[in-house]
């Protein structure tokens, strides 16, 4: 019997891997994140996937990461502290290649070039310069990442890779960076080095640091003295990443409309900025974006060159509530059909309320609302976010160029989302079907 059950045990523990999508290895131990509902948190992009680590780099050893750069639109490896606040960005661009290998992130270099390896090293310190965020910044990185530890002198790294060429997820066609440790002269690799880093540790972050609370969450979004469709607006109000206490003031109504600009929390990417709008589909089942469409470098058919645009990669998403941080679905910049004046038109709906023009082929762009709203107890909320990548300096209208929360639409101009809320008819009628060419 004893033989029995822990047969049934084995095949029940190997079944249930088989069911946990991956790849993930001793040091990458948790992910893939992403738009699959197994690791869905964080408002991960549903077109990139990303990797932690939880570690420990021992007094007197060194830790270096040895991997190849991903067939994809973009690359990182970012620190965090306990509170899921960014720290130091590592993007692919800073990273300086092996000799005889090739940064396919550079402009004009060869994206295909099977020479492209690279190895940088992860110090337990603060950074004594702060890298600017969010735009492409030519500095010397000298191929380093500070991730200072916290709490029980643990580490945090995300190693993201955003949109790998057709057929080519989740990881661009290479494997994870193995990570090397060298302690007293010896060189540790793989699982050797995992065991040294004590790599399986559990997470130790506080609770808020992807999402707030699920209780707190909804004693906020039911505030006494609002209408029941609060915070939500008709037309939208979109905010810019704002700290803890700005977002909260959201919902409470104590919002300062000049409140600058912030890195967050829930485990942003300091090579994005983000706006965001809260939906209530109470004021109609049909959400109509429209905007000016940033340029950005084709990658996604296996490009051979990535070209220098306005911005490296932008997308659209639709989430669930803070509660639970979750991703709805996602449309990234080649897949968003835009009009001759370069403008784009965007509906976002539950299913059932999507319109039949809002199609590719009609020239317009779809995202869902999922059945339970937020997630949380409001089934008719959603939250819409926009990302803008690694600006050039030179696009004065991303929202980097947003420093202050009053500013937005003003800076942004024609780039800025105007949105309305109609009925799928009127959606159908006021947007007849283009038939794109």
């Amino acid at each position: 019997m004893k033989k029995l059950l822990l047969t049934i045990y084995l095949i029940q523990n190997i079944l249930a891997a088989q069911d946990i999508p991956g790849p993930r290895d001793c040091f990458w131990l948790r992910g893939p994140h992403g738009p699959d509902p197994y690791i869905n948190l964080a408002y991960p992009d549903s077109n990139v996937f990303y990797w932690a680590a939880a570690f420990s780099i021992p007094e007197n050893s060194k830790l270096f990461l040895k991997g190849d750069f991903p067939v994809a639109r973009y690359m990182s490896l970012i620190s965090y502290d306990q509170r899921g606040r960014p720290i130091e960005s590592l993007a692919d661009y800073l990273i300086t290649p092996d000799i005889n290998s090739v940064n396919p992130f550079v402009y004009g270099n060869d994206r295909l070039n099977e020479f492209r390896s690279y190895e940088i090293e992860i110090v337990n310190e603060e950074p004594v310069q702060r890298r600017e965020t969010g735009r492409a910044e030519l500095i010397e990185s000298n191929n380093l990442l500070h991730a200072p530890e916290y709490g029980p002198g643990q580490q945090v790294i995300v190693y993201r890779i955003y949109l790998p060429d057709e057929n080519l997820e989740p990881n661009g066609g290479v494997s994870l960076p193995l990570p090397v440790v060298v302690k007293d002269g010896k060189l540790y690799e793989g699982k050797d080095a995992c065991k040294i880093l004590n790599s399986s540790q559990p997470l130790a972050i506080s609770l808020d640091a992807a999402g707030i609370p699920p209780i707190e969450y909804r004693r906020l979004a039911s505030q006494p003295d609002k209408p029941i469709t609060w915070p939500a607006q008709n037309p939208p109000n979109w905010y810019i990443q704002l700290d803890r206490q700005s977002l909260i003031g959201i919902y409470t109504g104590e919002f300062n409309k000049n409140a600058p600009r912030s890195t967050g929390g829930f485990f942003p990417n300091l090579d994005n900025h983000y706006l965001r709008t809260i939906v209530n589909r109470k004021f109609g089942k049909v959400l109509v974006i429209r905007a000016k469409a940033p340029n950005t470098p084709s990658t996604f058919k296996g490009n051979t060159t990535m070209n220098e645009s306005e911005l490296r990669y932008w997308s659209a998403c639709s989430n669930q509530s803070f509660g639970n941080t979750r991703v709805n679905d996602c449309v990234f910049d080649e897949e968003i059909p835009v009009d001759e004046n370069g403008f784009f038109t965007l509906m976002i709906s539950r299913l059932e309320d999507r319109p039949r023009n809002a199609n590719k082929a009609c020239g317009i762009a779809w995202l869902p609302i999922a059945n339970d709203g937020d997630g949380v107890f409001d089934d008719d909320v959603a939250i819409i976010q926009f990302r803008h990548m690694l600006a050039s300096e030179s696009f004065e209208n991303s929202i980097q160029s947003v420093e202050n929360q009053s500013d937005t639409k003003k800076v942004m101009r024609s780039y800025y989302p105007n949105g309305r809320y109609l009925m799928p008819n009127q959606a159908e009628s006021f947007f007849p079907c283009l038939i794109q060419d």
